[in-house]
């Protein structure tokens, strides 16, 4: 499934463990409704992992819908990954501090097992 629109979009991806979702454009005032729809849309699975590898701008509005979804996801007992992100966004990453707490991942083809036990512990 691929929601957004030219200059961003998503797309999902859904298995019994794991909801994949990979980014690609910009996100900023101008997409972060269409970020934010697609990461409250993500059905609930153990983990959400998200692939930032495509997002080659992340502004402080796509900040805070991170932070937002990684509060509803552990609300419902779930881990928020991020997934190879852009060295733009890894340098929004460490400057807000957001590294700290959320896990980040070098590489998407990690197995939903290693990141089922990840959620887990």
């Amino acid at each position: 499934m691929r929601e957004g629109g030219d200059r961003f979009h998503v797309a999902t991806s859904v298995s019994d463990h794991v909801v994949d979702l990979r980014a690609v454009g910009e996100i900023d005032i101008a997409t972060v409704a269409a970020f934010r729809a697609a990461l409250w849309a993500a059905p609930a699975r153990p983990v959400l992992r998200l692939d930032l590898s495509g997002v080659r701008l992340l502004s402080a509005a796509g900040v805070r819908a991170l932070v937002a979804a990684h509060l509803r996801v552990r609300a419902r007992g779930g881990e928020l990954v991020l997934v190879d992100p852009d060295p733009v966004v890894t340098r929004v990453l460490r400057a807000t501090g957001l590294h700290r707490v959320l896990p980040i991942r070098e590489s998407a083809r990690e197995s939903a097992h290693e990141l089922v036990g990840c959620a887990a512990a």
